[in-house]
């Protein structure tokens, strides 16, 4: 499958929100059990953007976007801003083509750029291939959360991964310096 990758804009918005629809309403990625409206997509695409985090869309040859991701806060206490949450959506059609490697490949090198140090994935369902796309990035296994959400009339285990970016913890953040002023007054 041959993609291209950008930032997303506001007209990507309407395919994202089909997206994250059919994982709302056939996955476990997300455990949201009503899908958002394209205004409630917008908000949250507004947020993520207006504090500087990456937000890319994958296109196939036909124009068609096919995936998305984009990194968000873990928490939003301050103590927690080098480190950033990945989330990646795929069409069915995306699926096991190489489409959520090459996102969060992209991902990763524009949170490292922008001078994170961690990133950690919180895998709705353990799903196993979500797990082998960050393994295969270098994501290690932190931990599994047993049953924490009851969807599709069955409980639902959490994985969490982490990898560490740029220096990871080999040496102090740059003060005064995006990400060092995210939720800081």
């Amino acid at each position: 499958m041959s993609l291209t990758l950008r930032d997303t804009t506001v007209s990507d918005l309407p395919a994202i929100a089909e997206i994250y629809r059919e994982s709302v309403l056939n996955g476990v990625a997300t455990y949201e059990i009503v899908p958002p409206s394209e205004a409630e997509m917008a908000t949250r695409f507004s947020t993520i953007i207006g504090h500087g985090y990456p937000y890319i869309v994958a296109i196939d040859e036909a124009g068609t976007i096919v995936g998305y991701a984009y990194a968000s806060a873990f928490r939003t206490r301050t103590a927690y801003r080098f480190l950033v949450e990945d989330s990646i959506y795929l069409a069915p059609s995306a699926r096991g083509r190489g489409a959520g490697r090459m996102l969060l490949v992209e991902l990763v090198e524009r949170c490292t750029a922008l001078g994170f140090r961690q990133m950690v994935a919180v895998i709705g369902g353990a799903h196993p291939a979500s797990i082998a796309v960050h393994r295969s990035v270098g994501f290690v296994h932190q931990g599994l959360m047993k049953a924490t959400g009851f969807k599709h009339g069955r409980w639902l285990d959490t994985a969490i991964m982490q990898l560490a970016l740029g220096d990871g913890v080999k040496s102090d953040p740059p003060e005064g310096v995006y990400p060092d002023t995210l939720y800081q007054a």
